[in-house]
């Protein structure tokens, strides 16, 4: 995969075009792929219609047009499962309410920084992971951007690389290796490394794909090239069979 392929992909939900440019540009500049910019629900629809692999929106709530964001995030609820947070200067009661209705994973407060817009996107992404929305729209947070983050949404795992997500196909994902209190996650084209135990991400994977082989190692197993002894390659990669797993291991690969 290109680091294009990569990059999160966000749309912009925004009808003053000034600020919503500002926000494209600081978010460009932290590596993620801003597929477009529209100014009314209408011509966010129209975009989600035509780019199915938008990751997230980022939604002001007061837009012009027939529909205010609070309608968008509704329809995007009912059509389409992807995370949105809001982006918003009003904080009277009514719309706040209206707002929680819709359950966002985040939100901004106008005016922001680029930390707050890099950890309300982190936060968005975490929260619609694990099924947890931000039904307290302007309650306390307890994400700290310095998290170790190993999100799983749809068929990719969103890891952290340089203050900044990377979706990654479960399916690029070669095999997972421990290494004292570290993890580390290697694909196709890259490694992420984490302060976390495999176990932490093990759990994220499909068990149908992934096999532990050895406490040291995890694997997919649709991704094994061939096998000698107590040794599978995964492209130049030789992976060792602990001997309390390769009965297990040496069976299913009988089967294939």
């Amino acid at each position: 995969m290109t680091n294009q392929a990569l990059k999160v992909k966000l749309l912009i939900v925004e009808d003053e075009i000034l600020l919503a440019n500002d926000i494209a540009n600081r978010l460009s500049d932290n590596n993620y792929t801003i597929v477009g910019i529209a100014d009314t629900a209408t011509k966010a629809l129209d975009l989600l219609s035509k780019n199915q692999d938008i990751d997230m929106l980022l939604i002001d709530i007061v837009l012009k047009g027939d529909r205010d964001g609070i309608e968008l995030a509704r329809i995007i609820n009912d059509t389409y499962n992807i995370p949105f947070l809001f982006l918003t200067s009003h904080a009277d009661s009514y719309l706040i309410e209206r707002a929680k209705s819709v359950r966002p994973y985040a939100y901004l407060l106008k005016p922001f920084n680029d930390r707050q817009v890099s950890i309300a996107i982190e936060l968005a992404l975490k929260n619609f992971a694990i099924k947890i929305p931000e039904r307290q729209i302007l309650g306390k947070k307890t994400f700290s951007p310095t998290e170790n983050q190993v999100l799983q949404i749809k068929d990719s795992l969103f890891l952290k690389k340089n203050q900044h997500f990377e979706r990654v196909p479960i399916e690029e994902i070669l095999f997972l290796e421990a290494d004292s209190n570290y993890c580390t996650v290697y694909t196709r084209t890259d490694r992420f490394m984490y302060s976390v135990g495999l176990n932490k991400i093990e759990a994220q994977l499909p068990q149908d794909r992934f096999l532990r082989i050895h406490r040291s190692y995890v694997v997919n197993i649709n991704l094994v090239d061939g096998f000698e002894g107590n040794m599978l390659f995964i492209g130049d990669n030789k992976i060792p069979v602990s001997k309390s797993h390769k009965e297990t291991v040496f069976r299913l690969f009988r089967t294939i």
